[in-house]
């Protein structure tokens, strides 16, 4: 019984809100496709669950997310 939990950053979807609700069932479907194909699990049995993160809740090499794009575009 796969559990999967996908954790993303609310951005990107409309008005910067996150992910929109077909691209959640897109990722859904794929994963539980992989761990169908690749592991034999059936997917009736695989829980897929998908968080989403605000910008300020997030950080990478020490920093927010924010400033830590900031300093890759620079």
């Amino acid at each position: 019984m796969p559990y999967v939990n996908i954790k993303v950053t609310r951005e990107g979807g409309p008005n910067g809100t996150g992910p929109t609700a077909e691209q959640k069932a897109e990722l859904i479907r794929g994963t539980t496709d992989l761990l169908s194909r690749a592991l034999g699990k059936a997917p009736a049995t695989t829980f897929v669950v998908i968080n989403e993160v605000s910008l300020e809740d997030w950080g990478i090499g020490g920093l927010p997310v924010i400033e830590y794009r900031k300093n890759q575009s620079n």
